[in-house]
């Protein structure tokens, strides 16, 4: 198998990557322009996380169905199409539409792309073509912050979409040129009625718990929907545990590894979710950066992340599991309760220092804990714990988002309104880091040995 195609395959992920990082540089300029504040924006941020969580689900059946090839060309375009209606939103309610149907694209083109890999490549090649894969993934959010800065100082927001289309273009002839169309596995019948109970359950709820602390809208409509949510959780659960294969097979979760993993990692990504959003909000509006100055600070985590790819493999084999996860929950969750106390007077180089420190074990936490998912995990249902821990995971970055804008609203309110202040920030990232402090006492708890059926067999990516 030749290096092209994990290359060609990555093109998707970069511009997926770059574009959910570049975003977050512009919000403020976005809000100011289409006539919102920034904090209604993060309703943005989570229509694409909870059309990713809806649409994750059915990627490999769709695969499966049509060809993946052609489902891979097909969420290129798809996202092209929601980066266009980005660029040519003029209000909050364009924008969210444009970003969900930018979400539905992304949904396909990640885990498609993952799976025509596995399917492509001989066992033993697989860590390599992986590694590949995940390169350019890595780069994007390494450019994104200071190329959509730039931009979006220098010319306008609205390019930091336009700049999809001929990326887009271009993966979209390489996979028809590179890509052979490959045979396909007969597609086990798809669960419709789970994969509208939990679509619904997803959307409700993310979209509740945003609105709950939106300006914009009567919390009650939060409520409801969140309420609703759960109600819907609730339905499909009973349907999961009753159907042979259903769309996520929560009997998955009585297995004790798989079940911290998932729940820890929440609490984990809740705190990690919020960041994105909050930290270049703080940089902009409290200490007055420039979209270009802000995303020449923040890009510098990615930095300490990527070095972190070319040890993270030796430190899980010298220190075992548990160790590892518990310093890198650790750090991570010191580093988010350290931005509560930066002001403009905090000297730049030391935010630097910790965000690249932070990056690394941010980055260390993801390797491992992607692994670890796997740890009791019969082979047989790989496919379904692979499914589970992503949905999860972006639902929770989703509510990161959410409950990091709630409290900056919240203690804005507090405050008795008027512009947002240093404080109403340093609140919220108080907030997050301790619910992100959950898991490093999730992790404390775990035996010493856990996740050892990794190390001596082959699975260790």
């Amino acid at each position: 198998m030749s290096r092209a195609t994990p290359l060609i395959l990555a093109t998707a992920i970069f511009m997926e990557n770059m574009d959910s990082t570049v975003i977050a540089t512009s919000l403020a300029a976005i809000a100011a322009d289409i006539g919102t504040d920034p904090i209604s924006l993060k309703l943005a941020l989570t229509a694409y996380l909870v059309a990713l969580a809806i649409f994750i689900p059915i990627s490999s059946w769709m695969a499966d169905r049509f060809g993946a090839r052609r489902v891979f060309r097909l969420a290129m375009l798809v996202f092209m199409i929601g980066s266009i209606g980005c660029a040519f939103s003029g209000s909050l309610a364009q924008f969210v539409g444009a970003r969900f149907i930018q979400g539905m694209g992304g949904a396909m083109m990640g885990p498609v792309a993952r799976l025509v890999l596995v399917r492509m490549t001989p066992r033993h090649q697989l860590v390599d073509a992986m590694a590949w894969l995940t390169i350019p993934g890595l780069i994007g959010p390494i450019v994104g912050p200071p190329f959509g800065g730039f931009l979006t100082t220098y010319f306008s927001w609205h390019w930091i979409f336009i700049i999809n289309i001929p990326i887009g273009l271009l993966g979209m002839a390489l996979v028809g040129i590179a890509l052979p169309n490959e045979t396909r596995n007969k597609p086990r019948n798809i669960d419709g009625k789970g994969f509208v109970l939990a679509g619904l359950a997803f959307a409700l709820f993310a979209f509740g718990c945003s609105v709950i602390s939106l300006p914009a809208l009567p919390p009650i409509y939060g409520f409801v929907a969140a309420a609703l949510g759960i109600g819907l959780g609730y339905f499909y659960t009973r349907h999961a545990l009753a159907t042979e294969y259903p769309l996520l097979d929560l009997r998955l979760l009585r297995l004790p590894i798989f079940r911290v993993s998932v729940v820890a990692g929440s609490f984990f990504r809740l705190g990690q979710g919020a960041v994105p959003f909050l930290f270049p909000l703080m940089l902009q509006l409290s200490f007055g950066l420039s979209p270009f100055e802000s995303g020449m600070v923040t890009f510098v985590a990615a930095v300490g992340a990527l070095a972190a790819k070319f040890v993270a493999n030796w430190i899980f084999k010298l220190w075992g599991f548990k160790y590892p996860l518990l310093i890198a929950s650790l750090v991570s969750t010191l580093g988010i309760l350290v931005m509560g106390f930066y002001v403009p007077s905090t000297p730049i180089p030391l935010i630097l220092g910790i965000l690249v420190f932070t990056g690394f074990w941010q980055s260390t936490f993801w390797t491992g804990s992607n692994a670890f998912v796997f740890a009791d995990v019969e082979d047989k249902d790989a496919g379904q714990a692979n499914v589970i821990s992503q949905v999860w995971g972006q639902l929770m970055f989703a509510m990161g988002v959410a409950v990091g804008g709630g409290t900056l609203e919240l203690a804005h309110r507090l405050r008795g309104g008027g512009e947002l202040a240093l404080a109403d920030f340093h609140m919220a990232f108080f907030v997050v880091s301790a619910i992100s402090a959950v898991a490093v006492v999730m992790f404390l708890r775990l035996p010493r040995n856990a996740g050892h059926q990794l190390m001596s067999g082959p699975h260790m990516h």
